[in-house]
């Protein structure tokens, strides 16, 4: 394949960019790293963390952990105490947490407050509800980590464990081992960290469910191509087709992008296609029709260029030969 064009248009504004790899038809067909990084190295994919989140609700789900997407988030937490007044919280589903439609009780988002707590599942607990409306959409990473309090009181082990044994492993990807980050430099240097490995957890071992795993561009690979195989690996069907199905569709929007469950829906931009997005330009871009996956990992880079029209502009035509 001819990448000249591409390569660079990557040095010029993408340089934060660290590994591109492109499959086809089950294929690798153009795989690229840049920054010293190397195949086998990780890197932070940021809000990528979420669309594993959604994969993980989905398998609790199909093996009848969590009923149904319609039950409500306190359903898991027996013991939280509602405040006096806070009646909205009670009303809020797992739906609302996977399609970013759950009130919270913030302008902005309280990162270190939340992260610097003790129990990240309760922090984020006590801000959600409030005098929003249950249905909008308001996109919140410290909301989504209410996910991962729910599947760790729903299956009875950890994220991590969980997401070892029914994700991790049977793709044949590294076992992920749980990162502890002591305060906000720990933070800071996690997410700064080219080569970082694992996954953050809170102090309980919990793990960030809206951030802070750590994949390969291979890694993700596989992943998108779990999904184009409507959910089988190896003979194997370890997601159901219509959790994927309900995942990758319109469930919310937001100015011209559509979300599904922790999944951008990209029907606008390219028919059919779906994908998982984080900071920096991390992304798994799936095309079905196309029998395309394209995996991008990127260093942490404060308001970084979207890699979807590096996607159009320069690999399909790469991709194509156009």
């Amino acid at each position: 394949m001819d990448d000249v064009m591409l390569n660079q248009k990557i040095e010029s504004d993408y340089s934060h960019i660290t590994g591109l790899a492109v499959q086809k038809d089950c294929v690798t067909v153009y795989e690229r790293y840049y920054r010293g990084t190397m195949p086998e190295k990780a890197a932070h994919v940021f809000s990528v963390t979420k669309s594993i989140t959604s994969i993980l609700i989905g398998m609790a789900m199909e093996q009848g952990a969590i009923r149904n997407v319609d039950q409500n988030v306190l359903d898991f937490f027996p013991e939280y105490r509602v405040k006096r007044g806070e009646r909205t919280i009670e009303n809020v589903t797992i739906k609302n947490l996977l399609t970013m439609t759950a009130p919270y009780k913030y302008r902005s988002e309280p990162y270190t407050k939340v992260y610097g707590s003790e129990d990240w599942t309760k922090a984020a607990l006590d801000l959600l509800g409030g005098k929003g409306a249950i249905g909008e959409f308001r996109y919140s990473t410290v909301g989504a980590q209410i996910l991962s309090g729910i599947i760790e009181h729903a299956v009875g082990t950890s994220v991590i464990d969980f997401a070892n044994k029914n994700l991790f492993h049977p793709l044949g990807i590294h076992d992920a081992k749980p990162i502890f980050v002591a305060d906000k430099e720990a933070h800071l240097g996690f997410i700064k960290e080219q080569n970082a490995e694992g996954w953050i957890v809170d102090p309980n071992g919990v793990a960030a469910a809206g951030w802070g795993l750590t994949l390969c561009p291979r890694d993700m690979l596989k992943i998108g191509q779990l999904y184009l195989n409507k959910g089988v690996w190896d003979g194997k069907q370890l997601l159901s087709e219509s959790w994927i199905m309900e995942s990758t569709r319109t469930q919310a929007n937001w100015k011209e992008y559509a979300y599904g469950y922790l999944w951008w829906n990209l029907d606008q931009q390219k028919p059919g296609c779906f994908a998982a997005m984080g900071d920096s330009g991390n992304i798994i871009y799936c095309d079905p029709k196309e029998k395309i996956v394209i995996a991008i990992t990127g260093s942490f880079k404060p308001r970084a260029k979207l890699s979807l029209d590096l996607i159009s502009d320069q690999i399909y035509p790469m991709i194509f030969g156009e």
